[in-house]
């Protein structure tokens, strides 16, 4: 019998995470929850959206799990604070790990996370609570990802790596072997990280400039 799931949120990732819980997973999903200054519509996908301050009322915490589908706004800290709330009113948490992912046997993993097809978690890694890894991503063997961090597709973290909590990792970014991320980073797509990073810092790739030729006239 499949677990009664309400997803946290009705944006994008909302219902990105309706289709990938209800046909590749152990979840019905029965409802959507939004905090009321934010709820737009009452109705998706034939399901109710309710407001998030009454979910004890109507999804009690003892029959229905719950996801929080919120991306990395305030670096992740909106997330955070969604999946905190809930935990203090007893509610479990779902996670959703693709059946098109590599997924090894070993890995250690919390709650509340959600990993995208065709990622690769290799041996010995241990992932905390509430991360979201998008499609395509490398996650390197003896690597540990810490709570509230989100990475975005084809990242590359090597091994014997840690990426602190509540961090961004764009697109393309790729990590070397032995590096430690400190807490609230953001790296921007593209960035080669080969040494440890402190907390709250940024590491930004300058975006490639736009040619003085035309497409037209380089064709030619």
């Amino acid at each position: 019998m499949k677990q009664k799931l309400v997803i946290i949120g009705d944006s994008d990732f909302g219902q990105i995470a309706y289709e990938y819980f209800t046909h590749d997973s152990n979840y019905e999903v029965v409802g959507f929850a939004v905090e009321a200054d934010y709820k737009k519509r009452d109705v998706l996908f034939d399901l109710p959206v309710i407001e998030l301050e009454k979910i004890e009322e109507i999804f009690p915490a003892a029959e229905f799990f719950v996801f929080t589908a919120i991306t990395y706004l305030k670096l992740n800290t909106v997330r955070e604070r969604l999946y905190l709330d809930l935990k203090k009113k007893n509610y479990l948490f779902a996670n959703y790990i693709s059946s098109r992912c590599f997924f090894w046997h070993n890995v250690e993993i919390g709650e509340n996370n959600f990993i995208f097809e065709d990622n690769t978690i290799q041996p010995f890694v241990k992932i905390g609570n509430n991360n979201i890894f998008w499609s395509g991503n490398h996650i390197g063997h003896h690597s540990s990802i810490e709570d509230n961090c989100f990475i975005s597709s084809h990242v590359t973290i090597s091994g014997h790596c840690n990426i602190d909590s509540n961090c961004f990792i764009g697109v393309n970014a790729s990590i070397a072997n032995n590096v430690n991320i400190g807490k609230k980073n953001f790296i921007s797509p593209g960035v080669i990280i080969l040494k440890s990073t402190g907390d709250n810092e940024i590491y930004k790739e300058n975006q490639t400039e736009k040619s003085p030729v035309s497409s037209e006239r380089f064709l030619k």
